[in-house]
């Protein structure tokens, strides 16, 4: 594995002993350095804000383990409750680092709540009770989900960088520069500019040259910002496809009660619906590096046990199926499902799109409604020439003040 500068640099800090923060903008290889961390003696107890996040890095989620759940009741009926339950107490007295993953979705509320947990369930006066905290993110790309009463018209952004845990805890600021999705430096540029909301005169022109409806014939992924209009397409290219579609049940198995949250968060569907001609996406990372999470390739065989796919490389990989799991907030498995790593690929949400490098893609920029959703939409691909894109306004790269500051401060201390 031949690392980066930044990311050489990044695995140093990790190897330290102070709480990390360790971030940077799309496909700087952040997913790469953490996947190291993880693997390397001592345990590391790895979390992520989502449940989605959570499997696919073969973690659990922040809210399992510290015993958040819904903040129900508020902060101080989360730390009661979590510290009459035993197995949250010793699980966090016996834990030593945790990493939690996609940082930029919790809230304010919910980091300073887990802290509080650790701190009194560790009877340690220190930040964390003495715990070492890796967090990992970006704030330009993923905000935490705001909660709004109706009629308040509260809006803002409960960014937990804005706590005073945030601030307590110390951490060291690791920031990947050096992009390695892309080898255009020019458009890495450019991604630069958007990132920030600051598109200059060049920036909108060759976007303007990529603006256009969907090419003909295109054989890539059509973003879209709403998970109907990805579903819609996809089954209807299907249909357009000779022969008769072969379905896969994905195997589920574990506590019935946990199937439901397994069924909504793990990256393939209840069934996969494919025809040879189809259009997939590979949705895991490739232990032999063979393909990537969103590699893009056409289905030429199915059989029981093995999908042919040709990638856009004209490489053929022969897949098997592949297990994603539900794990409890101690690590076992609650619940998991099996079936081929694939999604039909002729349309995707923003959002699922997140942390996939793309080969090919027309981005719907129409219906963005969140700040850093059309940064995270064009800055999957590789090059301007694997994009095309629809719906382009200056008004679709926003991005909330409150970050841009945060990371110009990070500029001055780092």
């Amino acid at each position: 594995m031949e690392w980066t500068q930044d990311q050489e640099v990044a695995l140093r800090t990790l190897d330290g002993l102070n709480n990390v923060f360790l971030t940077g903008g799309a496909g700087t290889g952040k997913s790469t350095v953490i996947r190291d961390f993880i693997k390397k003696p001592g345990g590391v107890a790895v979390l992520a804000s989502t449940g989605t996040a959570a499997i696919l890095l073969g973690g659990r989620t922040v809210h399992s383990f510290f015993g958040l759940g819904i903040m129900e009741g508020g902060s101080d009926a989360v730390v009661e409750r979590a510290l009459k339950h035993r197995g949250i107490v010793q699980r966090l007295r016996k834990t030593n680092v945790v990493l939690m993953d996609e940082i930029s979705m919790i809230g304010t509320g919910e980091l300073e709540t887990a802290e509080r947990i650790a701190r009194k369930a560790r009877q340690n006066s220190s930040p964390w009770g003495g715990l070492r905290v890796v967090v990992v993110g970006d704030f330009a790309q993923l905000p935490p989900v705001v909660k709004v009463e109706p009629g308040t018209g509260i809006s803002e952004r409960p960014w937990c960088f804005r706590s005073s845990v945030w601030r307590e805890s110390l951490f060291d600021p690791v920031v990947l520069k050096e992009v390695v999705r892309s080898r255009d430096e020019h458009w890495n540029r450019i991604l630069g500019r958007l990132r920030w909301g600051d598109p200059d005169r060049e920036s909108i022109e060759l976007l303007q040259s990529r603006a256009s409806p969907v090419p003909l014939h295109f054989q890539g992924t059509r973003l879209f910002a709403r998970r109907h209009q990805a579903d819609s397409l996809n089954q209807e290219r299907l249909k357009t496809l000779p022969g008769t579609v072969r379905s896969y049940d994905t195997l589920y198995l574990g506590k019935a009660q946990r199937l439901d949250e397994l069924r909504r968060n793990a990256p393939i569907p209840e069934v996969l619906n494919l025809k040879e001609g189809a259009l997939v996406m590979f949705r895991q990372n490739d232990p032999e590096y063979r393909f990537v999470n969103g590699t893009l390739g056409t289905v030429r065989k199915l059989g029981d046990e093995a999908i042919e796919v040709e990638l856009f490389s004209g490489k053929t990989v022969e897949l098997g199926k592949a297990t994603f799991s539900l794990l409890d907030a101690e690590g076992g498995v609650l619940a998991s499902a099996t079936n081929f790593p694939l999604n039909l690929a002729w349309a995707c949400t923003i959002h699922k799109a997140q942390g996939a490098t793309l080969d090919r893609v027309h981005a719907d920029l129409r219906g963005v409604w969140e700040h850093g959703q059309a940064y995270v939409a064009l800055s999957r691909v590789r090059s301007v020439d694997d994009l095309t894109l629809e719906g382009l306004s200056p008004s679709v790269f926003r991005v909330d003040p409150e970050v841009r500051d945060f990371y110009n401060s990070l500029r001055a201390i780092s």
